[in-house]
């Protein structure tokens, strides 16, 4: 029995051994490739390498040979690595004199230059050269990804010996446990290891939620790197901290949409997604003193703190973390921006579409006391679960199978003030701001059409019906048709739509991002150089696709696929693919000749504030990397100019289409005080932006008070208004409802 047991340790020992790990190859490792987002289809789809660091020849050989590869050869007949080669110029690690190993000739040693010119010469031998191993593991897809032991690769972090993969474009670590399993309705602790050998190939389950399966043991993290360190390294790269949307009660870390593998690879980052648990499970919370909700929020934060202490062993830099998030992942962002529990955690923050102002989307900027979460969800959850006489209601709920919670009339999905992880109701942005976000760095903005895929399409010509409908300000809207005109198309049901759709954009959405946006500005709440930015292109998630088609580019002869360039509502998780690089990816099609570029333009913007805060691209990288959409756009329609407080306008906000262009903040705002407040002035407008948040003045601007009246005629955009509504004659149905925050 002995002997027994000693062969299985010695077996699991040979094992973990046989797994190739930057510190058992004794070199960083880093992965190269010219990534232009087409994947296999890409004629640079070849290019890959793996860098490795100073060697002798012999080592180099036998360290590619460990990753299953073997020296870079230009008999290969690979792609170009030229733009691979100038990029490690460009970094400055090495000069352009650099050479290094690649494979021998048949009768000499042989190196590269940054120059891309070939050596030959006996005195190499002698020689300490970086290296270049050929990088021949296969793209990985939505359906498919090859995690056999040929392409995994561990890392020690966090006192496990983790194993992930790579594919083409990254190292890939899924699955990573966080935080053990937490006892229902109590904070997740964070997750120590224990010396074990754990499998990182696979994603971890997701959390409970309706309609699909999920566990409560779901505390779990993905890390997409384009670099494993050895022994430390010397090395960091930003890390991008990804938290999903889905209205605080579904999504997972694990959604195909938000792969890491084209913004790690292309933007040169690393990047990580997190699930964190949702619904009741997530944030109930009782008016018994210790059961304060925000689990949810907490797990977030312990996940943050995962990333803080272990990035390292991944190749990133903890000191310099962007959090982003969409929809209610933007909610997120804008708590944890409140939040004392993560103080200091991050250098920035890109909340994308972040919801608040009134109706559907007040609770996600403006925070319920525990009080009001009870009366409006706590006692319907308790009198469902028929716990609300027991002895101990929380004991009661601890009972109930987990599967139950999603199907229960009333969910908590709401952020509390629960004295540790919020202890206001709103994020402050005026006098008595967090001194600490001076400090944090601001990307910020909105679909043009965020609302389309929100409110419900009602199918009635009587505006009156579809506005009450939606809950929002019937007497403002059709009490003031010049605001709000409807449009006069052949689909009566849908010119009534345009309408609900923009009131629901600006009530929802854009009053208070933008006015969030104003005041971070001009009260110099945040790092200086504030972004601001309004999708005018997208592409709406199949998966998720409220009131198709109008939220779908319209299909025609010459666009099978449909016609980015002709009008379309640009609504909610339309950005998405273009953030993360993965149209192809998630096997959709590219629509037209606009679509591949925008996309690499995005992800190049995005990536490029992970690396400097500031979505302008360094020219110069781009150069470096053949990057020549971005370049060309960039020269096509300038740069990106940050919000300004030395601006009585506040600065400019880019159009993002193709292609992009720019308009002021104030044009936006003043409008919306101009037309509802008797012809305010323009002082009295800045004064009112003044007081956003401060609930220092009687009629102080709170999202919950003003927003869901400020109806703006300036956000009529003339194609909106008038949109084809004949495109959709026989399309438009009934929505859920908003199924998606």
């Amino acid at each position: 029995m002995a002997f027994k047991f000693l062969i299985v340790i010695l077996t699991v020992v040979q094992l973990s051994q046989s797994i190739p790990s930057p510190n058992g190859i004794g070199s960083d490792l880093t992965l190269l490739i010219n990534n232009d987002l087409l994947g296999p289809q890409s004629p640079s789809a070849n290019s890959g390498v793996i860098l490795l660091t100073t060697r002798s020849q012999r080592s180099a050989a036998s360290a590619c040979e460990k990753l299953g590869e073997s020296l870079w050869a230009p008999e290969l007949n690979t792609s170009s690595i030229q733009p691979t080669l100038d990029y490690l110029t460009f970094q400055g690690k090495y000069p352009q004199d650099q050479q290094y190993w690649i494979a021998s000739s048949p009768s000499a040693l042989r190196a590269i230059d940054g120059r891309g010119r070939i050596s030959d010469s006996e005195t190499l031998p002698w020689a300490y050269l970086p290296a270049l191993c050929t990088q021949s593991a296969p793209f990985s897809n939505i359906s498919a990804q090859d995690t056999s032991s040929k392409w995994q690769v561990a890392v020690h972090s966090n006192n496990d010996d983790i194993t992930g993969f790579r594919d083409r474009l990254s190292f890939r670590f899924l699955g990573i446990r966080y935080a053990p399993q937490p006892k229902r309705f109590t904070y997740s602790t964070p997750y120590i290891g224990a010396k074990n050998n754990v499998s990182a190939t696979s994603y971890g389950s997701q959390c409970i939620q309706s309609g699909t399966d999920g566990s409560e043991d779901c505390l779990f993290l993905n890390v997409w790197t384009p670099y494993l360190p050895a022994h430390g390294g010397d090395t960091r790269k930003p890390v991008m901290f990804w938290i999903h949307g889905g209205a605080f009660t579904g999504g997972t870390g694990n959604d195909p949409t938000f792969d890491g593998g084209n913004i790690a690879s292309r933007g040169d980052v690393v990047m990580v997604a997190i699930n964190y648990r949702l619904g009741s499970l997530g944030f109930l919370a009782l008016d018994d003193g210790v059961t304060k909700g925000n689990y949810g929020l907490a797990d977030i934060v312990n996940a943050l703190d995962w990333v803080r202490n272990n990035i390292r062993d991944f190749g990133g830099d903890p000191d310099r973390i962007t959090i982003f998030g969409q929809s209610a992942g933007a909610a997120s962002v804008r708590a944890l921006l409140a939040s004392p529990k993560a103080k200091g955690k991050f250098a920035a923050a890109i909340p994308m579409s972040n919801l608040g102002g009134g109706g559907y989307g007040t609770t996600y900027s403006s925070w319920m006391t525990i009080d009001s979460e009870v009366s409006t969800t706590a006692n319907p959850i308790l009198t469902a679960t028929n716990c609300s006489t027991a002895s101990s209601k929380i004991d009661c709920l601890r009972a109930v199978p987990a599967s139950k919670f999603p199907t229960l009339p009333a969910t908590a999905r709401y952020l509390v003030v629960d004295g540790t992880y919020l202890t206001t109701s709103e994020l402050p942005l005026g006098s008595d701001a967090e001194g600490s976000l001076s400090k944090v760095h601001l990307l910020q903005g909105l679909m043009r059409d965020d609302g389309g895929a929100i409110t419900s399409y009602i199918q009635t010509t009587n505006l009156s019906e579809s506005i009450t409908t939606d809950g929002f300000n019937t007497s403002v809207v059709v009490g003031s048709p010049n605001l709000f005109p409807i449009p006069e198309g052949s689909n009566a049901t849908l010119n009534i739509f345009n309408v609900t759709a923009r009131v629901a954009t600006d009530t929802i959405f854009r009053c208070v991002d933008q006015a969030a946006a104003y005041a971070g500005v001009l009260n110099n709440v945040f790092a200086p150089n504030q972004y601001f930015y309004e999708f005018n292109r997208s592409y709406q998630t199949p998966g998720w696709d409220p009131n198709a088609p109008v939220c779908d580019a319209p299909i025609t002869s010459t666009h099978p696929h449909g016609n980015p360039d002709q009008e379309y509502f640009k609504c909610h998780s339309g950005e998405l693919y273009y953030v993360f690089g993965t149209i192809l990816r998630m096997g959709y099609t590219l629509r037209d000749e606009n679509d591949l570029p925008f996309e690499q333009f995005t992800l190049d913007s995005w990536t490029s504030f992970a690396r400097t805060y500031d979505p302008n691209p360094d020219v110069g990288l781009l150069k470096a990397r053949n990057y020549s959409n971005t370049i060309a756009e960039i020269e096509k329609s300038g740069t990106w100019a940050p919000l300004s407080n030395g601006e009585r306008n506040g600065g400019m906000v880019r159009q993002l289409q193709w292609p992009n262009t720019s308009s002021t903040i104030a044009s936006y705002i003043y409008s919306y005080f101009q037309e509802q407040y008797l012809d305010v002035s323009p002082t009295a407008t800045i004064l009112i932006m003044e007081s956003v948040d401060l609930h220092s003045a009687p009629h102080a601007y709170t999202p919950s008070t003003i927003c869901p009246q400020q109806i703006s005629k300036e956000h009529v955009e003339p194609e909106h208004a008038e949109l084809d509504t004949g495109a959709y004659e026989h399309g438009a149905t009934q929505a859920l409802g908003p199924a998606l925050g």
